[in-house]
């Protein structure tokens, strides 16, 4: 890994090959109870144990037959009844029929199942107004899954799709990835707590909340170490500590020029820098590197940009890290501008902003105001980012803009 000394600042799409480039899947597994694996990552493919549906059953409430009798006869007496768990036993007589309910077991021979809708009944004796196909509303065997197959491959992270699809096969434990540990923390004199009284100067330390909320909405573990001071030594003793708790490092603050000396000075010491300026507007002052072996990125200290780093740097590197290869980054589209959104050339600019569909159906987006990168109230209003590309200027009303809908990280 080299350091980046190209002139001009590196494109976003650099910066996420060289982050992954440098970025292996954790090789540690778990063992977890199905009841505790929604929103872990399969190591493993995951095989059908048996068949879905294990027996042929019946897609519909009515009557399974013979077609061959329907052949002399509309009309079938009834020999017995199959219900979901209570299956026909017994003799069937040639001639009859079998009344049976939606998922209840096709009695041996029974070649088609007719829907009650179509039948009357006099009794026992039931006629058919419609004659059979072959197989017609049975579910075969395995007709969903076959024994053996391949469920759910391996790196897939397990949501409310997938668990119950494992409860259905009757697994009860599955083999996972052991979730990436990140440590992170804030630097600089200027931070107070939550709930603590500010004095002059000072602001309250947001951006561990940020991270720490989009790290566990990345099913991270996250590992907060407080707020560093600008000290060289209490900020060496924090790396070191992250580094030996932790597969990835997470700071804030402390890489924007004038004030990343410190950090600069700890990674050509104990690790390597990798790039140190991205072409993304919020968030240009962001680090890459490794410390003791630990994953370094270094956020900027402004509040959104260090969400804006951390969900469009940082989560692809996360994802691999965790062995998810289902990740897919957040989904794209294309909207109408209903407001001008100022730009100048030169960075990719993720602006906050609002879509929705308007009255002719069209897909729209607005700015949802001041883009300040320590302008916080303008995302919390926003559903989307729009993404202006590197080289684009000023967007006028009706020109078409890229959106990014916020996801489950974000949301």
């Amino acid at each position: 890994m080299g350091c980046c000394d190209t002139p001009g600042l590196m494109p976003v799409s650099s910066a996420i090959d060289i982050l992954l480039d440098n970025t292996s899947p954790l090789t540690q597994t778990e063992i977890v109870s199905l009841v505790d694996a929604q929103n872990r990552i399969t190591s493993e493919d995951i095989r059908s144990p048996i068949n879905v549906p294990p027996f042929a059953n019946s897609a519909m409430d009515g009557y399974a037959l013979r077609c061959a009798d329907l052949n002399n006869n509309m009309t079938l007496r009834l020999a017995g009844k199959s219900f979901a768990g209570i299956p026909f036993e017994g003799e069937w007589p040639a001639g009859s029929c079998i009344r049976i309910m939606t998922g209840a077991e096709v009695p041996v021979g029974a070649d088609a199942v007719i829907m009650q809708e179509q039948t009357t009944v006099n009794g026992d004796d039931i006629t058919f107004t419609h004659t059979a196909e072959l197989q017609q509303n049975i579910r075969p065997i395995g007709n969903d899954v076959e024994a053996g197959d391949v469920v759910i491959p391996k790196g897939t992270l397990l949501t409310p799709r997938e668990v119950p699809m494992l409860a259905t096969l009757g697994i009860g434990t599955v083999t996972v990835m052991r979730r990436p540990k990140v440590a992170f923390f804030s630097t600089g004199d200027e931070l107070r707590q939550v709930g603590e009284a500010l004095g002059k100067g000072e602001i309250y330390d947001s951006n561990r909340y940020t991270i720490r909320a989009m790290l566990e909405k990345m099913h991270c573990e996250a590992i907060d170490l407080g707020v560093v001071p600008d000290c060289p030594e209490q900020l060496r003793n924090a790396f070191l500590k992250a580094a030996s708790e932790a597969d990835v490092i997470v700071t804030s603050g402390g890489v924007s020029v004038g004030e990343a000396d410190y950090t600069k000075d700890i990674l050509d010491q104990e690790g390597e820098v990798g790039f140190w300026k991205i072409a993304i507007k919020p968030g240009k002052p962001f680090a890459f590197g490794k410390v003791k072996g630990a994953l370094f990125c270094g956020l900027p200290g402004n509040p959104v940009s260090v969400l804006v780093t951390l969900h469009v740097l940082v989560q692809p590197l996360l994802a691999k890290l965790a062995g998810h290869t289902q990740w897919q980054p957040t989904i794209t589209l294309s909207a109408k501008a209903e407001t001008r959104f100022r730009k100048s050339p030169g960075r990719a600019d993720y602006q906050r902003a609002v879509y929705r569909i308007n009255e002719q159906g069209e897909l729209v987006v607005a700015t949802t105001g001041n883009q300040g990168s320590g302008a916080f109230s303008s995302l919390s209003i926003a559903n989307c980012f729009a993404v202006l590309e590197q080289d684009r200027g000023h967007i006028d009303v009706g020109e078409n803009v890229t959106i990014e809908p916020f996801g489950t990280v974000l949301n």
